[in-house]
């Protein structure tokens, strides 16, 4: 009975489109950074880790290499400040934590590409659905530009010496 008070409360706030992510993807997460009065969007790009969590709570660790440094964060998918997550690679591990990935520097860490994985994960870029144009401004229409090629004229080739 609570439980299905706490999933139909939460269901408000889950995002409806994330991409299928799992641990060893490079991926670049975008999230936005409030600055004095501004906000502005960060991308950071790193290897997933880990994965943990469930429902709204579920969070990934994306770890990188910054300087030298090895720095991990803690992103919450379903945070309204998550704006996208592009797949860059998919990896091919065989474990669901990642955690060796910290002992391991330059090519020590480097983690296999799966092959064979479809094409149309790394066209899932936006979390949010995309916010539509309305019709009462039409896209302004571009003329293509028309390239024409000159070619140097044959010049007349001088009389043969007899």
């Amino acid at each position: 009975m609570a439980t299905d008070l706490v999933k139909e409360v939460e269901s408000r706030y889950l995002k409806k489109k994330l991409p299928e992510i799992s641990p060893g993807d490079t991926v670049k997460v975008k999230i936005k950074i409030k600055e004095g009065n501004k906000e502005r969007l960060q991308a950071y790009e790193g290897v997933v880790i880990k994965l943990h969590g469930g429902g709204l709570n579920k969070t990934i660790t994306v770890r990188r290499v910054f300087q030298g440094v090895g720095v991990e964060r803690v992103f919450l998918l379903h945070s309204p400040k998550l704006e996208t997550i592009q797949i860059l690679r998919k990896g091919h591990v065989r474990r669901s934590k990642l955690y060796y990935l910290r002992q391991r520097t330059g090519k020590a860490a480097r983690i296999r590409e799966k092959l064979g994985a479809p094409k149309e994960i790394f066209d899932t870029l936006a979390v949010e659905e995309p916010v539509e144009i309305p019709e009462s401004q039409p896209e302004p229409q571009v003329e293509p530009e028309v390239v024409v090629e000159t070619t140097a004229e044959a010049q007349p080739e001088p009389p043969a010496a007899e």
